[in-house]
């Protein structure tokens, strides 16, 4: 990757993460609301056996209600667990009295963990962003966990991404670890991309 890549890689995320700072609260809260309600219509996800998603914290759209109406219809939810070697383990939600304080501000299940293969199993994967472009190319934070543990799902396991509107752009730079998402959902609705994951499934 060139040193101009890197320089754009980093430029996008200071300016999403300086955005996301000044938001007002109420506007994630609708955020979350708005993302719950779609990704809960769809059938075959809200009837999905074991879903993992990320817990989000700080300014990131909020996934903690689609957490519990998912956890609340039965669906096994599997959050990450950040090892020290920058891969992803994941153990099961069982209730917000199941999470514990972790680094960077994070809340990490404190129950039997999984492994960093559990995703092999998974019905979808909903996972964090800074931006996706139109051809589901992802920009996360710039550790790789997540591509790494994408990397590790079943082949009909379909990765969703979740950001905010205008996070959802025309082109994102990208290299060749990057590992593109199957759809992006933001408050406005779900773009789903054609890479043959998506299920056919309502």
């Amino acid at each position: 990757m060139s040193e101009t890549t890197r320089s754009e890689k980093r430029r996008i995320r200071r300016d999403v993460l300086a955005a996301r700072r000044t938001m007002d609260p109420g506007e994630r809260e609708r955020a979350g609301s708005a993302v719950r309600d779609t990704l809960t219509a769809l059938p075959w996800l809200a009837m999905s056996g074991t879903v993992a998603c990320y817990y989000s914290v700080g300014t990131e759209p909020d996934t903690r209600k689609l957490v519990a109406a998912l956890w609340k219809r039965g669906t096994y939810v599997l959050l990450p667990v950040f090892l020290p070697d920058g891969n992803l383990d994941w153990a099961a939600y069982d209730g917000p009295q199941s999470l514990e304080p972790a680094g960077h501000g994070l809340l990490e299940p404190t129950g039997r963990r999984y492994g960093v293969g559990a995703l092999a199993t998974a019905d979808a994967v909903v996972c964090p962003a800074l931006a996706v472009d139109r051809s589901g190319g992802r920009l996360g934070r710039g550790a790789g966990c997540y591509d790494r543990a994408l990397a590790l799902r079943g082949p009909n396991c379909p990765a969703i991404a979740v950001v905010y509107d205008d996070e959802f752009v025309d082109a994102v730079p990208g290299e060749e670890h990057d590992l593109r998402v199957d759809a992006v959902v933001t408050p406005g609705g779900l773009h789903v991309f054609g890479s043959g994951v998506w299920p056919d499934r309502g």
